[in-house]
């Protein structure tokens, strides 16, 4: 059996942006023969990307959306609109290529890879990944003890090794868990130090009342369990789950093999943010999508000094919002690579403004 990296292996393999492969990126960007600036945040997105491989010469043709998979035991508290069972369904739609997010990779070129880091039920999707059949009832217990947290960020790293092997060059992150908009919410109320209520939306379509079982829930959750804000990896193990945890080592995974990695919309921007209070040089590797309609997902873009390039009101998780940008990001990268200089026209260049 392959030997993955370890938490503590892959965080010291993490380095800085190469500054001068984006620098080059953007001499290229103002050598091309349109105003300076002028597709705005599709130009700053592949300096990025420049920055993160180590490579002006820009392709990611090849690209992945790895789908976290895993239940949670909140559910119990009556606080989705859906059962746990329904988790399990679309963990093998996903395989049969029947979901939202199956068809939209399709259209644009991109591979699902569905893993099940947590599910309650085995399915058709793999699960050598698999830390445990669903997460404990925060609301009673840790959602789960704090080894299960690394274990969950661990199968995301080995995700990012193997599609990095693979010759996969960039990732998407994606999800599929009944319930983990309530472990999200509470893992952002906590690391923000926010009100639970002004964290916490009604997912998946929740009615005025389930909306205030949630919002107990989660305020029950973090007051019997204590966690830390100073620990990210304390604060996934008591209200998080394994889908978050897993999403989180996709992130830390692709920081330290130079891979970009696509944040999709709230549950996905959790992710990244305990990624990121793990590890902060990881925010410099992590490309947002989109903005969710979730209403705590413009606070966290803020908190990971992130501007999303989509707004669209989208809130389906999958990875869907992430899936989007790729469209966008092909046409950034045609005019990169293909489109004439202005030394090729025999027009002076234009200069930046004083």
């Amino acid at each position: 059996m392959k030997k993955y990296s370890t938490l503590e292996e892959t965080l010291a393999a993490i380095i800085p942006l190469d500054k001068k492969a984006m620098e080059t990126a953007q001499k290229r960007w103002d050598s091309i023969a349109k105003p300076l600036h002028s597709l705005g945040k599709m130009e700053t997105l592949l300096i990025q990307i420049a920055g993160i491989t180590g490579n002006p010469d820009i392709d990611f043709s090849r690209r992945a959306l790895v789908a976290m998979c895993a239940d949670n035991g909140v559910v119990e508290e009556g606080v989705t609109q859906t059962g746990q069972e329904v988790t399990a369904i679309v963990a093998e739609n996903f395989l049969a290529g029947t979901t939202t997010c199956c068809v939209m990779c399709r259209q644009c070129g991109a591979e699902l890879f569905p893993v099940d880091v947590g599910m309650v039920t085995d399915t058709k999707v793999r699960t050598d990944h698999k830390v445990a059949c669903g997460t404990k009832n925060m609301t009673k217990e840790p959602a789960m003890t704090r080894e299960q947290a690394i274990q969950g960020i661990e199968a995301g790293i080995a995700m990012a090794e193997e599609l990095k092997g693979k010759g996969y060059q960039v990732l998407a992150t994606g999800e599929m868990g009944i319930g983990n908009t309530t472990t999200s919410s509470a893992v952002a109320a906590v690391l923000l130090g926010k009100p639970v209520e002004d964290m916490t939306g009604r997912g998946a379509g929740l009615s005025g009342e389930g909306l205030v079982r949630k919002i107990n829930a989660i305020k029950k959750a973090i007051a019997l369990n204590s966690p830390d804000r100073s620990d990210a990896i304390d604060v996934l193990a008591k209200v998080g789950g394994l889908d978050i945890a897993g999403m989180a080592g996709v992130f830390i995974g692709g920081a330290a093999l130079g891979m970009p990695v696509v944040m999709d919309g709230f549950i996905s921007c959790v992710s990244a943010l305990i990624a990121v209070k793990i590890c902060p040089q990881v925010q410099d590797y992590i490309i947002a999508s989109h903005v969710s309609k979730e209403p705590a997902a413009h606070l966290i873009l803020k908190e990971l000094d992130k501007e999303a390039i989509i707004h669209a009101g989208m809130c389906l998780g999958e990875g869907t919002g992430a899936v989007a940008l790729f469209p966008l990001m092909d046409l950034s990268c045609a005019v990169y690579n293909s489109m004439s200089t202005f030394g090729d026209i025999n027009v002076e260049q234009y200069e930046e403004l004083k």
